[in-house]
């Protein structure tokens, strides 16, 4: 029988869990039904696309986490195909934890976040460093953001999954808010030309 694709998470330690607090059944059922997807959908691809920062997380060879955060324009992780994804690494605190890490541990895992929508995809994978590839660069790089490109990452896909929206608080980018308030904005400019014509009426009569 082959293995369901979240069994790269639902390890045999963690089904003993979900066994222990009554969710093992109704994960099994998913693993059998929908279960997990193991290539970049369209649906992925769109929601990669909006994203303008993403956790990417690895470890060493003994086991410690690490975390870091990506920031950059909207779209800064590209898909490359449907197995394949791949970003610039900018040039930062020279600590190159992650850089060092992936060098004797190539697993790796990468959390986008949509507050907006309360959304969030969890990726779980491997990633590797490619130091110079004018192919890449031109898939990855984009030449309006303002930062130096060390070096990327690409990011070999072999499961994901969708969240359940609880708990994410909805935050929204100064732009979204920006968009948002606009119209209140606009109001307000016309209340107070109004305002200001009916002044000058006034003591010009």
């Amino acid at each position: 029988m082959k293995k369901p694709v979240s069994d790269i998470a639902f390890t045999s330690a963690v089904k003993t869990q979900q066994e222990r607090f009554g969710s093992r059944a109704g994960y099994a059922n998913m693993e059998e039904s929908i279960g997990w997807k193991d290539i970049v959908s369209q649906d992925l691809k769109g929601f990669i696309a909006e994203r303008d920062s993403f956790y990417l997380a690895t470890s060493n060879a003994e086991g410690q986490p690490y975390i870091q955060h990506r920031g950059g324009d909207k779209g800064l992780l590209k898909v490359v195909d449907e197995k394949t994804l791949a970003f610039a690494d900018f040039s930062g605190n020279r600590q190159y934890i992650t850089l060092g890490n992936l060098s004797e541990n190539n697993r790796a895992f990468i959390f986008l976040m949509d507050y907006e929508n309360q959304r969030r995809i969890k990726i779980w994978g491997t990633a590797h460093v490619v130091e110079e590839d004018s192919s890449l660069k031109a898939q990855v790089v984009d030449p309006e953001y303002s930062a130096r490109v060390e070096r990327y990452i690409v990011f070999n896909v072999e499961a994901w999954d969708v969240n359940c929206p609880k708990h994410i608080p909805q935050r929204y980018s100064k732009e979204q808010l920006q968009a948002l308030t606009r119209p209140l904005a606009d109001e307000v400019k016309r209340l107070q030309e109004e305002n200001r014509l009916l002044r000058q009426e006034m003591t010009t009569h």
